[in-house]
């Protein structure tokens, strides 16, 4: 099963998952880079909640739009590094951008940082509890006690050096079938979020993990927080305190095109 064995043999995995020769021979005509996003819920969630992929005022379509680029967004609410390392080698949608793509750009990380004083197995689980009764009153549980369970102890959702683990292996996999396949990556965004007890100590941690990475292997970081700060605390965002405005959207979309023209 891929990703159950030692970072070498899951990258060599994820390499050979990637079809790139059938894919390239079966549309020779095809033109249009491809901006392949891989991504949490901060890429397709608005003001008002999730929006379909093609929405044109979500980041990824703005950057496309922007650079003439077709876009690919893989993406779910609660992605971390590690799901988008399970995207890479079990998506066929990116096994298809891949040969196409202009560019490759990692938007996950900011969950890893957010604190998870209960396991993160115990939140993805909760779904399958069954009967319905008992699994609402699971999930009431489990809402009361992570906002103030965050504001003790560290505990964060996925380890900083994890985290970077799983993009060290995203990156190599990529570099393997195209070694000028240009890669951007992300700095956490900041949140204000009754959820998680507005806390967020997580995130500093994971920035110096994430540009200690960004410094040994030249893949650049945009910096959520620097985009969206001012949106997420204006009263313009999303009223659940961690999904961004209009606003954010277009900060994150103004650094993205910036430095994917500086490595393209």
């Amino acid at each position: 099963m891929p990703g159950t064995g030692s970072t070498a043999d899951a990258t060599a995995g994820a390499a050979t998952a990637l079809p790139l020769e059938d894919s390239v021979s079966a549309d020779p005509a095809r033109k249009r880079p491809v901006l392949l996003v891989i991504a949490d819920s901060l890429s397709y969630f608005g003001p008002e909640g999730g929006l379909p992929a093609d929405h044109p005022r979500i980041w990824p379509n703005l950057v496309a739009s922007e650079l003439d680029w077709d876009v690919e967004l893989v993406a779910r609410i609660g992605w971390t590094c590690r799901d988008a390392y399970w995207a890479l080698i079990g998506d066929p949608r990116v096994w298809a951008a891949v040969p196409y793509a202009g560019a490759v750009v990692f938007a996950v990380g900011g969950m890893d940082s957010l604190p998870s004083p209960l396991p993160t197995a115990l939140r993805e689980l909760i779904r399958y509890v069954r009967p319905a009764g008992l699994r609402r009153v699971v999930r009431s549980v489990y809402q009361w006690v992570q906002p103030r369970a965050s504001k003790l102890g560290s505990r964060v959702a996925l380890p900083p050096e994890i985290s970077v683990d799983y993009l060290e292996q995203c990156r190599t996999a990529l570099a393997q079938l195209r070694p000028d396949l240009p890669m951007v990556a992300v700095l956490p965004s900041v949140h204000d979020c009754d959820a998680y007890g507005r806390v967020h100590r997580g995130r500093e941690p994971a920035v110096r993990a994430l540009e200690s990475w960004s410094a040994r292997t030249g893949v650049p970081l945009v910096d959520l927080k620097a985009a969206v700060h001012d949106n997420i605390f204006s009263g313009d965002a999303n009223p659940d305190g961690i999904h961004w405005g209009w606003d954010g959207h277009s900060e994150v979309a103004t650094s993205m095109v910036k430095t994917l023209r500086e490595v393209g």
